[in-house]
């Protein structure tokens, strides 16, 4: 299920099954998750490690290697649905149309060669063009992103920049080909505070200019509340909450999603206000029981929550939730 849109999505995520083979048994890390991403938009994805947000992605991009495999659902990038193509027609497809930027810029980055060469490489692999005019394009790509001198910059190898300055090199390489989505997988992570709020600023600005789609996946609450226009709570891979951001931080009805936001900092952070971190940990993903996987770490538990899942249905505009006794509202 997706929440509705005023244009046509760039991309439509259907209950899309990302399953990995393991001696225990069958490990479901993404199961029967939707959503829809359209131009100009960013969509957030939060969630604990383990809940299935990288892996979504990655199967976006096909990127997904034994023993894990998707199993079902639809992929579809501007109506094709991207499981059903070729490996030849998706190795096109990544850099034109959909490009992926990375958690850690210095293991992205091959070490042993130059910046020149790694853009150049995939400027003329997708734009077919000399290698004049893929520097050209890696140089003005790399201004675009705000990397200072770009024309020295670009002759140098990744452990010559900074953490900041190997994430705009990232970033430029995503944005080369002009790709339609973008999808950012924690990229800000590893670097400090100043530097995550300049490439926060920096993608939303890129956004707002070339109006690519961009997925945005964190487990910073704060980030998201900033660039996300909609965001989706996961949980042991599934969707339990979707909703404008604004909705998901002012009037959270999920009771994980409550958790996550009472166990973030904020300004009234102290001792007269400490954090509540969410207690319990993730559930074994090789044998869920039918029910809510959050059942076992929940303070609003009752005794359908231990028997079935709850759908994932409408609970106000634009508002999806999968949860049978909401915050805020009484059974």
């Amino acid at each position: 299920m997706s929440m509705s849109m005023n244009q046509s999505p760039i991309l439509e995520v259907k209950h899309l099954q990302t399953y990995f083979d393991t001696p225990r048994g069958e490990l479901r890390a993404v199961d029967n998750v939707s959503f829809t991403v359209s131009a100009g938009e960013c969509l957030g994805i939060i969630g604990e490690s383990g809940s299935g947000k990288t892996v979504s992605c990655l199967s976006i991009m096909r990127l997904i290697d034994k023993p894990g495999r998707i199993a079902g659902g639809e992929v579809l990038f501007q109506g094709r649905n991207l499981l059903a193509l070729s490996a030849k027609e998706m190795e096109e497809l990544r850099g034109t149309g959909i490009s992926m930027v990375f958690q850690d810029p210095l293991t992205s980055l091959n070490p042993v060669f130059t910046v020149e060469r790694q853009m150049c490489d995939v400027i003329m692999r997708h734009r077919h063009c000399s290698q004049k005019e893929a520097r050209e394009r890696a140089i003005t790509v790399l201004g675009q992103v705000g990397v200072p001198a770009a024309e020295e910059r670009v002759g140098q190898f990744p452990f010559q920049l900074s953490g900041g300055l190997r994430q705009r090199v990232m970033i430029a390489m995503a944005l080369s080909c002009d790709p339609k989505l973008i999808i950012a997988d924690e990229p800000t992570t590893a670097l400090d505070v100043s530097i995550q709020a300049q490439i926060l600023d920096l993608l939303q600005d890129l956004k707002t200019q070339f109006q690519f789609a961009l997925i945005f996946v964190s487990h910073d609450l704060g980030v998201i509340a900033n660039l996300s226009d909609k965001v989706i709570i996961m949980y042991a891979g599934k969707a339990v909450e979707m909703a404008p951001t604004e909705t998901v931080f002012d009037a959270p009805a999920h009771p994980y999603t409550v958790g996550l936001l009472h166990s973030a900092p904020n300004l009234n952070s102290d001792r007269r206000f400490p954090l509540q971190p969410i207690e319990g940990v993730l559930p074994d993903l090789i044998n869920l029981p039918p029910a809510c996987p959050f059942s076992p770490r929940c303070g609003r538990r009752m005794p359908e929550c231990d028997e079935k899942m709850p759908p994932l249905s409408p609970f106000g505009p634009e508002h999806l939730l999968a949860c049978y006794h909401p915050v805020g509202r009484e059974a």
